[in-house]
């Protein structure tokens, strides 16, 4: 077997999964007082995990092993969710699975078929072609969606809601926030707030036309202040 290939027994291991998970919902005290508003602190712990061992680690056996183990932990809050559903009649984990296939092919007619089979020369489409083609199958799921803004939760972290904000207004072709006037002293304070917002989301802007990611930007730097130990209480 490749690398690449996945092995023949995935669907039975994901279904040996999926049934430990109902045996500790009907079996386990703690896992069966789980809903899906409790489980939410747990999915954005396990989220900032996963950033953290892509981030905060070197590359090797040792960031894979731990990217692993987070990526499991992060799995399990899905099938969590599914499980409560299934128990309601909403809906199980097989069906989160089939509806991300159909999505998946919907959104990228650069490479399926609507059928799910493989068009020739997929894969020799510009990235340009292929947002405009996602977002056009985006708006065939959502008519109803009244602005290019809906669907970005509000409670992201401050700078990449910022970035989400100004991408989905550059491909909507909405213009962007004006820019601010430089300040002549750098060291002079904000009058408030509202200036420092604007100076945020400035500097977000510029960040994202170069292709940088400003909320990884200051966690890495955060991390390189604490690192050299500087942070530490005398």
């Amino acid at each position: 077997m490749a690398e690449t290939d996945l092995p023949d027994d995935l669907g039975e291991r994901f279904s040996r999964l999926a049934q430990v998970i109902g045996t500790l919902r009907e079996r386990c005290p703690w896992t069966a007082a789980l809903t899906h508003e409790s489980l939410l602190e747990y999915l954005v712990e396990e989220s900032y995990e996963v950033i953290e061992a892509v981030e905060g680690g070197t590359a090797g056996p040792e960031r894979a092993a731990e990217l692993r183990g987070e990526l499991g932990d992060l799995l399990l809050q899905v099938l969590l969710h599914a499980r409560l559903q299934q128990e309601t009649g909403g809906f199980s984990v097989a069906d989160v699975v089939d509806s991300l296939t159909a999505k998946m092919i919907r959104r990228n007619p650069h490479v399926f078929h609507p059928d799910g089979s493989l068009r020739e020369g997929a894969g020799s489409a510009d990235i340009a072609t292929i947002e405009a083609a996602w977002d056009e199958a985006k708006k065939t799921e959502t008519p109803d969606r009244a602005s290019a803004f809906e669907g970005i939760p509000a409670s992201m972290p401050a700078l990449l809601l910022a970035a989400k904000t100004l991408s989905r207004a550059r491909r909507a072709g909405l213009p962007l926030p004006p820019v601010p006037a430089p300040a002549t002293n750098t060291e002079a304070p904000f009058a408030g707030e509202t200036e420092l917002g604007d100076a945020l989301l400035e500097m977000v802007r510029r960040a994202s036309e170069q292709g940088l990611d400003a909320e990884a930007a200051l966690r890495a730097a955060v991390r390189r202040y604490t690192d050299t130990g500087r942070g530490k209480a005398d």
